[in-house]
Formats: C-alpha cells, sequence, structure tokens
C-alpha cells in the first residue's frame, strides 16, 4: 500500500508501527521522530520506506517549516567546535532553521545558559560552558573541568586575551576575580556571572576573559581555566540524604554541596596534631573521629563537622564528589570552631614526618664551636618583654646610657637561620605557612616546638644564639652609630607587658621583685618616648584602635570580651622594634643587595575622596588639597536619557597627599566622640602593607626604608632578611681580613662607644669581633670558608619577588582566620543575651541595613533595613545615610543608638538587632 500521508500523520503512523521494523538505525530516527522535524527524517531515509503494511512515498518538492530542535540537539552543533563561540546567525544556519525562528531559538539558548550549558557572552553570541562538552572534548571555559586538584599552570599558556586572578566566590553563585595586573588601565576586580563560572571555586586561580567593559570602567568576564586550584578540601557539615549523603560546605562561597559517595562516608585512618598546636591542644570531637567503615554507618555522621577533600570537582548539572578526610566532632564542642576555621583557610597544620625529625635532630644547647665567631652579651642584664600568654620569644632588649648622654640600645633577635637553612624539609613548610597564626586559645606555629619554644626561643637564664643590633641614638630620637653582629646571649628574666607596667607605675610589690631592672625599665621609657617624638615629627601615623580580647576561665570556657589595654611597655617594645628593622633594612639598602622589605604605598586617590566625604559630614578633612576631578558618565542597562548620571574620577598622580594628613587628623579628633568611626574609616582608606623586593617605602610610619627583622619564629619575611643579612656580614667580614678597606656594619658611620665589659683597647666592636673570629680558626684553612655564618643566603631579585606575594597572602589568610574565629566567639558568647539591649555605634551602612558596634563588648552586628518599623527606610548613597520615606528620619555614620539583640544567623555567623526607639 503506497499512501502519502501528512507531517503529522505520517509521524504518528510511523511510531506506532516502529515496533516491526528492523533496521536499528531507522528505528532509532523513528522513535526520535515525534519531536523532530519531517524534513529532518527525510534525510535520514530514502524516498521509499516499507514499514511493514505501509509504505510512505516522500514528495521531496515539499519544504515544510521545520520543526524547533530538541536542546541536544542545539548542544551537538557546540560539541562539534567546543573552543568556538558562535553568533545567533551562525546558530540559525547550522541547524537548518528560518531566519523567523531566530527569536524562538534565543529564547531556547538562554534557557540553556540559565542551565549552565552553555555561555551568553555578549549580544547574540554564544558558547560552550566547561564541562558540557561530550566525547573527550572540552568547553571554551573548562579546559580543566576534571583536571585533578594543584597547579596547572604548565598545561596551557595565557591567551593572548586573556589575564589571571584570584577568585572570590560570592553565596549566590557569583563572583569576582582579583586580577594579578590592572586591565584596562584600572584596578577594578572582574565581575564574573554564575554562567561564567564554570567548575572554578572560591579562592582558586583562574585565567578569565573580559568580555564586557561598562562605560564607568566596571568589568564583566567569563572564567576560561583554573590555573590552580585553592579548595583541594572543605570542610562542612554532614548530612545524610534519601538518595545520597552530602556535605553542606562551612564556606557560604562554596555555593555547592559536596556529594559522599557510598563508601566514603568515614576516613581510611585517624590524624592525630600531636606537637602541631601551641599552648592548646585538639578538641573535644574525639568520640566521633575515625572507628572503622564497617562498625559505624553514615548516620552515625549526621549534623557532624567534617573535612572532605574533593575527588571530583563540579560539571555541568553535577555537583562536586569527594571523601571524607577528617571527622571534626559537633559545632557546639569546645575547640571545634578553631578546627573548622583552620580548614577553611586551609592552614597547614600538620608537620612532615621529615620536618619533625630535623626539629628533633636540634640539640637543645649550643655546642662550642658555634659560640666561638659570635659577640657574647651574656654578661648584660637583657629582658625578653611579651604578652602573658607568650611561649615563643623572638627578640631580647637592653638600654644603657652613655657618657655622652647619647643610649645604647641593643636588639637581640632569636637567629633562627642558624637552624633553618635552606633546602631543609623545617624551611619548605616554613615558607608554606608564612607565618604562625594565633587564635584567643591556641596557636598554629610556624616551626615544630621543638625550635618555636625551644632552642630558638630566648629563654631566660639559658644560653641562646642571636642576631644582633647595636644602635647608638642621640637625644633627638638619631641613630648617630649602629653595629649588627651574630651575638650569644642570656635572658636575665622573662618580663611580660603588665608587669614592666606595674614597675614603671611604682608598684611596690613589682619594683622588689625586679629591683635589678627598674633602672633598666626606666631608661627604656625615656628612649621610647624620644623614640615615638621622632616618629611624630616626620609624620607617622598612629591608630590607637581599640582591640577585643576574649577572657577565658580556668576551664577554657568564654567568659567575656573586653578591650585589650595597650601600655607604656607595649609602646616601648613597638619603638625599639621599629628601630631595629629601620636600621637593618637602610644597612642592606646601602650595600645595594636584594632583599625583602615592608612597604606600604600611598592610598588610593578614589579611596580618599571617598573618606572626605563622610569626614565632611562630621565637620573634618584630611586637608589634602583635591585636585579637578574628570565627571564621567555612568550608564546602566535600565536608565533613562532624561535621568543621566555622572561620576567623578581623579588620576592617581594628582592627588598630592602625604603621612601628614592622616596625623594631623588623628591628633584633631582624639578624644572626640567621632574619633572611633572616623580612625576606622581612616584605617579603611589606606592599602594593605605587603613583602616585595621593591623599595617604595612605608607611608604609613612615614620611613622611606623598612623591614621585617625581629621576628623570624613566627614570620618567614624576618627570616629571610636574616638570611640575607648574614650573606652581607660574611663578605664585609671576608673583606676585612683580607686587608682591604671593605664595607663594614657601621654603614661608614663613626664606631659606637664600646659597652661595658668588653675587651680591647682603642678596638672597634667590628675589630674586636674579627679578632676573635681569627684567632679560633685553624691557620692552615682559607679565611673565606671559615667565615661563613650558617644560614647565610642571597636571594635572586625574582626569587624575592614571588616570596613577597606568598608571605602577602599568607599574612592576610592568618589575619582572616584570627578575625573569623575571634567573630565566632563573639557570636557563641552572646546567643546567651537574646533579648538584651546595648548601647551601639553605627559603623556602615548599606542598601540592606545599617552594622553597628556595641560601645562596652567590642562586638558588631547589622540591624536589617525591615527591622526599623513605624516607616520605609532605604539606603541614600547620596546622603551617606539610611531615610524614613515619610518622616525623613535618617540614621548616619557615627550614630549612637539604643540596640536590642533580636537573633543569631548561625549559618552566617552573624549577629542581627533591632533599634529601640
Amino acid at each position: 500500500m503506497v499512501c502519502a500521508l501528512p507531517p503529522v500523520r505520517l509521524l504518528q503512523s510511523a511510531t506506532n508501527q516502529v515496533a516491526s521494523i528492523s533496521h536499528g538505525s531507522i528505528r532509532r530516527q523513528l522513535l526520535h521522530s515525534r519531536r523532530t522535524w519531517y524534513s529532518r527524517v527525510v534525510e535520514s531515509v530514502p524516498s521509499i520506506v516499507t514499514l511493514g503494511v505501509v509504505e510512505v512515498r516522500v514528495n521531496r518538492s515539499t519544504n515544510p517549516m521545520p520543526e524547533f530542535p530538541l536542546a541536544a540537539d542545539i548542544l551537538t552543533v557546540f560539541t562539534r567546535n567546543p573552543g568556538k563561540t558562535f553568533r545567533l546567525r551562525e546558530l540559525v544556519l547550522e541547524l537548518g532553521l528560518r531566519s523567523s525562528q531566530a527569536r524562538e531559538l534565543k529564547r531556547a539558548l538562554k534557557d540553556l545558559a540559565r542551565q549552565r550549558k552553555v555561555v551568553y557572552l555578549k549580544k547574540n553570541h554564544f558558547a560552550l560552558i566547561r564541562g558540557t562538552a561530550s566525547h573527550g572534548h572540552q568547553g571554551i571555559a573548562d579546559t580543566h573541568a576534571r583536571a585533578p586538584s594543584g597547579d596547572l599552570s604548565g598545561r596551557e599558556p595565557t591567551r593572548g586575551n586573556a589575564t589571571r586572578g584570584r577568585l572570590i566566590g560570592h553565596r549566590d553563585g557569583y563572583g569576582f576575580v582579583v586580577p594579578d595586573r590592572p586591565v584596562g588601565g584600572t584596578d577594578q576586580d572582574i565581575f564574573i556571572p554564575p554562567t561564567g563560572m564554570g567548575s572554578a571555586l572560591h579562592g582558586d586561580r583562574v585565567e578569565v576573559q573580559v568580555v564586557r567593559s561598562k562605560a564607568d570602567g566596571r568589568l564583566e568576564g567569563r572564567v576560561i581555566r583554573v590555573v590552580e586550584r585553592a579548595q583541594k578540601t572543605v570542610v562542612g557539615e554532614f548530612h545524610c540524604g534519601r538518595q545520597m549523603n552530602y556535605v553542606v560546605p562551612f564556606d557560604q562561597r562554596v555555593h555547592h554541596e559536596i556529594v559522599i559517595p557510598r563508601g566514603r562516608e568515614w576516613p581510611a585512618e585517624e590524624r592525630s596534631a600531636r606537637r602541631n598546636r601551641q599552648f592548646g591542644g585538639e578538641s573535644e570531637g574525639g568520640d566521633t573521629r575515625g572507628g572503622s567503615t564497617g562498625q559505624r554507618s553514615a548516620r552515625d555522621l549526621e549534623n557532624i563537622i567534617v573535612d572532605v577533600e574533593i575527588t571530583d570537582f563540579p560539571r555541568l548539572g553535577e555537583p562536586p564528589r569527594g571523601r571524607v578526610i577528617e571527622v571534626l566532632g559537633r559545632r557546639e564542642e569546645f575547640g571545634v570552631d578553631v578546627e573548622m576555621i583552620i580548614r577553611k583557610y586551609h592552614l597547614p597544620h600538620q608537620f612532615p614526618p621529615e620536618a619533625l625529625s630535623e626539629a628533633e635532630a636540634v640539640p637543645q644547647f649550643i655546642p662550642e664551636l658555634d659560640r666561638e665567631p659570635r659577640r657574647d652579651f651574656r654578661h648584660l642584664p637583657i629582658v625578653t618583654i611579651d604578652g602573658e600568654t607568650a611561649k615563643d620569644f623572638d627578640d631580647a632588649v637592653y638600654v644603657e646610657r652613655l657618657i655622652d648622654g647619647n643610649y645604647l640600645l641593643q636588639v637581640h633577635i632569636a637567629d633562627v637561620a642558624h637552624y633553618v637553612r635552606p633546602g631543609m624539609a623545617l624551611d619548605r613548610e616554613a615558607r608554606l605557612r608564612g607565618t604562625s597564626v594565633y587564635f584567643p586559645d591556641r596557636a598554629v606555629p610556624m616551626l615544630p616546638l621543638e625550635l618555636s619554644n625551644g632552642i630558638c626561643s630566648l629563654n631566660p637564664h639559658v644560653d641562646r644564639l642571636a642576631m644582633s643590633a647595636l644602635m647608638e641614638i642621640d637625644e633627638e630620637g638619631r641613630v648617630v652609630k649602629y653595629e649588627l653582629a651574630p651575638g650569644i646571649i642570656r635572658s636575665a628574666e622573662r618580663m611580660t607587658y603588665s608587669s614592666v607596667f606595674a614597675v614603671l607605675s611604682g608598684d611596690k610589690t613589682a619594683c622588689e621583685r625586679y629591683q635589678s631592672q627598674v633602672a633598666h625599665f626606666k631608661q627604656m621609657q625615656e628612649l621610647a618616648r624620644i623614640l615615638n617624638k621622632r616618629r611624630d615629627q616626620r609624620g607617622s601615623i598612629d591608630f590607637d584602635l581599640p582591640e577585643p580580647e576574649i577572657e577565658f576561665d580556668e576551664f577554657g570556657r568564654m567568659v567575656g570580651i573586653t578591650r585589650s589595654e595597650r601600655n607604656v611597655a607595649h609602646r616601648i617594645i613597638e619603638e625599639f622594634m621599629l628601630a631595629a628593622n629601620e636600621t637593618v633594612a637602610q644597612h642592606l639598602e646601602n650595600r645595594g643587595v636584594s632583599t625583602l622589605y615592608r612597604i606600604h604605598e600611598k592610598p588610593d586617590p578614589k579611596k580618599v575622596l571617598e573618606f572626605e566625604e563622610i569626614a565632611a559630614t562630621f565637620g573634618y578633612s584630611l586637608g589634602v588639597e583635591l585636585p579637578a576631578a574628570r565627571r564621567v558618565r555612568v550608564r546602566r542597562r535600565d536608565e533613562r536619557e532624561r535621568y543621566p548620571r555622572f561620576q567623578e574620577q581623579v588620576e592617581p598622580g594628582d592627588l598630592k597627599i602625604t603621612s601628614r594628613h592622616y596625623q594631623r587628623l588623628t591628633q584633631r579628633i582624639a578624644g572626640k566622640p567621632e574619633e572611633r568611626i572616623l580612625s576606622y574609616l581612616m584605617l579603611r582608606s589606606l592599602k594593605q602593607a605587603r613583602y616585595s623586593e621593591e623599595n617604595v617605602g612605608h607611608f604609613a610610619l612615614a620611613s622611606p626604608t623598612y623591614t621585617h627583622f625581629t621576628s623570624p619564629i613566627r614570620r618567614y619575611p624576618d627570616l629571610i632578611v636574616h638570611r640575607v643579612l648574614k650573606a652581607v656580614l660574611e663578605q664585609e667580614a671576608a673583606a676585612h681580613l683580607k686587608g682591604g678597606r671593605g664595607t663594614s656594619a657601621r654603614a661608614g658611620k663613626p664606631t659606637p662607644p664600646r659597652p661595658r665589659g668588653t675587651s680591647g683597647r682603642g678596638k672597634t666592636h667590628r675589630a674586636a669581633l674579627m679578632e676573635a673570629v681569627v684567632s679560633s680558626l685553624p691557620s692552615r684553612a682559607p679565611l673565606s670558608q671559615d667565615l661563613v655564618l650558617p644560614g647565610s643566603a642571597l636571594i635572586l631579585p625574582q626569587e624575592l619577588h614571588a616570596l613577597g606575594l606568598e608571605t602577602s597572602e599568607s599574612e592576610r589568610r592568618a589575619a582572616d582566620a584570627e578575625r573569623e574565629l575571634m567573630e565566632w566567639k563573639k557570636v557563641s558568647f552572646m546567643a546567651g543575651r537574646l533579648g538584651d539591649e546595648f548601647d551601639a555605634l553605627a559603623i556602615g551602612l548599606t542598601k540592606y541595613g545599617m552594622y553597628v558596634e556595641l560601645t562596652d563588648l567590642f562586638v558588631e552586628g547589622l540591624v536589617p533595613l525591615e527591622s526599623l518599623d513605624h516607616d520605609r527606610y532605604v539606603y541614600r548613597e547620596r546622603l551617606r545615610a539610611i531615610v524614613g520615606e515619610r518622616s525623613q528620619r535618617a540614621y548616619r555614620l557615627g550614630d549612637r543608638v539604643r540596640v536590642r539583640l533580636d537573633r543569631i544567623d548561625r549559618l552566617g555567623n552573624k549577629l542581627l538587632f533591632a533599634v529601640i526607639e
């Protein structure tokens, strides 16, 4: 039977008869034909098809309207060319559609974009999203969608129109990339919409392509590939689902839930953090750790905090997968909060076995061979001054008044470089950590306890190796002479800030106990005042912002939050350390060697202008001369032409600002009600200090040359500076011993007066040191070989550049971890005070509410706009105020308000307040 049926009747009839078809390819085509155009079926079958009793004759001269393709058919076009960007017109031709169907196709493509299968790049341009391609192909935005975690930078170079940077995720799925270098002459971050994120997670180093630049300078881009994974592990709360188990990440910026396949719920082995903590051990979560997977089920982990290793990163339509590697305990158990923060910020907290073996091998005494080439300061009453809970002592000080009225300041710093040398496992781990991290009740040290609390720490009444800075300072606070030398000391006393303050305050008990040190402490106080006055004269900024301090009972439970007190003893140590750091930095710069500097660049002009606008509402100003600003038209997508918006832009080089502008304002607001808020805002307008091999000075300290030298036990950059300094001293000693006029550690200045108790008639300290060294060396050995100071190293500028980036990032990571844990502790403490009322200060205004700080407890929280009843409040950016539409009542920065603690957001770790009228 031969018949010509309409297309719809033909397809229905063909589908009903499909079971009788033996040819597999035709059968599959006809099964698909309910939603496929008749004209496309015609392309794949002969003109006449026999279907059992039905014979269909196709009239090829007909040209019906093509039916709209399936989503899979559209994606097939992309997978054939996974790296190509298609225009809408090209897709219409590829799919065999008519131009009248282009609008329908665009809607379908936008649906695919919402499903994160393709990305809508710009007007009518589309590309395949990473991970969507099949059969081994990869999308243009997902070169490494299934790559293992780690550094992927070696697989593909940066594309010509792409840039690299760090991705900062948001809980709503989008993110921002902070580029390594400014893009398009601006320091703007690059906005990444959810459709452009691909498989990248918060913290990843990514390569992005800018796809849109707006009139106001804002950039929008998409992730091309992940260069380096930051989220190799994720800490979160375990949950059992009906179909699968999953972990909800503690970090809300990681917006994916981690699927845990069956059999991977329990860690393979129990971990231990023995010898990885200071003044604090592990959490109480031990009863939920480890165990055999055969004895425990996944149900036992419900609501338990776990650490998960990501084994498969997210792909289109597929969540990330992982396995539990550590069980930490329940959220409310003591110490679990610290363990969560450590893992959230990926703080290295387990020393590798080889590093621990090297630490154990270091003797806890000083061999005679290590003593001989050093200056001996053990006869002097040198002391350490630190906090009450400090366990590692980097620095010790001594002050003496000289005959001519000058002061001799000795700053002795632990010689960590003698024990931690380049190439050692200890050095690799110290570089990885970058810094010690200090939490309220424990610390994660940079070095194992055998070093940080043992042989490197300047503990009292024991011999320790040190790098010593001897400075002669006149009554104006100028360093007129100095000497840098390796030394050996014996701390006479372990002092605390409170005990020194008690002595200087005339406390009878304290003065009797430290009778032999009273005169020295008074000289220290005199010298500290002179140095502080000198810094003040050159324009150094001194923000005396209060810092919270958590109080614990004898069982380690938190009992209160108080303001940390800074007394004269803190000032003494600060001034002495600043003097030593500047002296070492100046010496290394004069010698022309490459080293790490601690730099603080001038503030961003835009931030200065923003602060000026806010300060003007309080009647204050920095007094800086503002240049003429360019008005730039800001075009919004929904903006009407009759309401144009403009933004003022100032070129960085046009703003002439110095630290004195900030200094004068801090002096004007001292003791005023607005001091707290303006000091806080001034601090926010400044850039962050960082480490760099290029010296650009330190803006806040008004110092042309500055470095970090005084804390090598807890900061890796200080250890680097020690190595470079020792190499320079080694060169100077070799040049001196060879009879030439080699440079010395006094930078061409006169010889400092010889401290009491030293020997040598008319000899400089350096000459006395060199003679002592020479007398101890075998005469048959070349001098240049025997004058090597262990741990010395000169470092290439490119390596210093990498070190500067690494250590600056480690410092910020540690500061963020410490800050977040402090906020967590505050929230936990305030949980018992729901409904209580407090006096507060408005410290921040946003479109969703007002941030307040409780004046007595140093606790911050949010007053949501919706909690401000009796009116509808909105944030007016131009007024910098939250204003009621009917009452016109306004809340501004610095306002004193009375608030009530309404609720606690445990998931977001936030306190939510309501204003009491």
